[in-house]
């Protein structure tokens, strides 16, 4: 019925929003922001009626859950950098059906999930800012999924992901575009530091590792990705242990999937961490099930990086 039209992986830096005030840094983020843009356009060009963002900075200790109000609208500060992001003003509506499908899904595919459609939660800037620059004109409905998933299996996330797509494709009368809200590696530069790493990664090795994992999104080397996904992480300090990630590529088809990923706003560093803006093209996936996940997510790299 419905159709998954694109997917992405995001930046989210709080950077972006300060980069439009007066001041030293203003315009110093305009790449990412010109990314999410074309992102925006892009979903226009595809009738996309609803954005799915799986949000890293959404932290849940139990379940997964779906952010699906009618409408949200208010006006956030930051509590991890408020001097980044401070009285910023959002509004967009939601898709309390679109939400609902999804949990409905997921739960018939054993991944527990709740959907909040009566609810005075209000989504986290890993959904917020996204929506500044991609939906300033409240052109898209948005739905927002916790992606910083503490007592999760990746596995999980990644079924989580393929049951979405089946939701949409099987019991959805819309278009959708999936993003995936986090950082590459994500190690904030240590206390004090900060400054001197506005526009760095926090290190060589990270920033190595980081490139190395873009190189083979480029080369469409998805066996060899999903297989490292867990220890990756780990030991590339992932944003919300990269559960963002593994619920992209489970909708993608997983360690099937088989496009080359296409970079749109080019890799950058910020406060330490590693960040990209890249559009993983959609294409059809065989079959009722997601392949490979609880090989080789959860069983790759042990317990203590399947289990985050």
């Amino acid at each position: 019925m419905g159709k998954l039209a694109l997917a992405a992986k995001i930046t989210h830096v709080p950077s972006m929003y300060l980069s439009e005030l007066d001041g030293p840094q203003k315009g110093f983020r305009q790449a990412a922001i010109d990314g999410h843009k074309e992102i925006g356009r892009r979903c226009r060009e595809l009738g996309v009626d609803t954005l799915v963002v799986f949000d890293t900075h959404w932290l849940v200790n139990a379940a997964y859950h779906i952010n699906c109000g009618a409408h949200f609208k208010g006006t956030y500060t930051s509590n991890e950098l408020p001097h980044f992001i401070s009285n910023m003003e959002f509004e967009f509506s939601g898709n309390p059906h679109l939400g609902q499908l999804i949990a409905d899904e997921c739960n018939a595919q054993g991944v527990e999930t709740l959907a909040h459609a009566n609810t005075s939660l209000d989504p986290e800037y890993g959904t917020l800012v996204p929506m500044r620059y991609m939906n300033e004109d409240q052109h898209f409905k948005v739905v927002s999924i916790s992606a910083m998933c503490m007592a999760h299996y990746l596995n999980d996330s990644a079924r989580l992901g393929w049951a979405l797509r089946q939701a949409i494709e099987k019991h959805y009368d819309g278009t959708v575009a999936i993003l995936a809200s986090g950082s590459l590696s994500h190690r904030f530069a240590q206390n004090g530091q900060a400054p001197s790493f506005s526009t760095k990664v926090w290190s060589p090795f990270l920033e190595r590792l980081d490139h190395d994992v873009v190189r083979m999104w480029e080369a469409g080397e998805w066996a060899d990705f999903c297989a490292m996904l867990p220890e990756y992480a780990v030991k590339g300090h992932g944003e919300g242990f990269m559960h963002d990630t593994a619920m992209l590529l489970g909708a993608l088809g997983w360690s099937r999937y088989d496009q080359k990923v296409e970079v749109i706003s080019p890799y950058f560093g910020s406060s330490g961490t590693g960040q990209i803006n890249a559009i993983f093209p959609v294409s059809p996936v065989a079959g009722d099930e997601v392949p490979g996940p609880q090989a080789s997510v959860s069983d790759a790299a042990g317990a203590t990086a399947g289990r985050l």
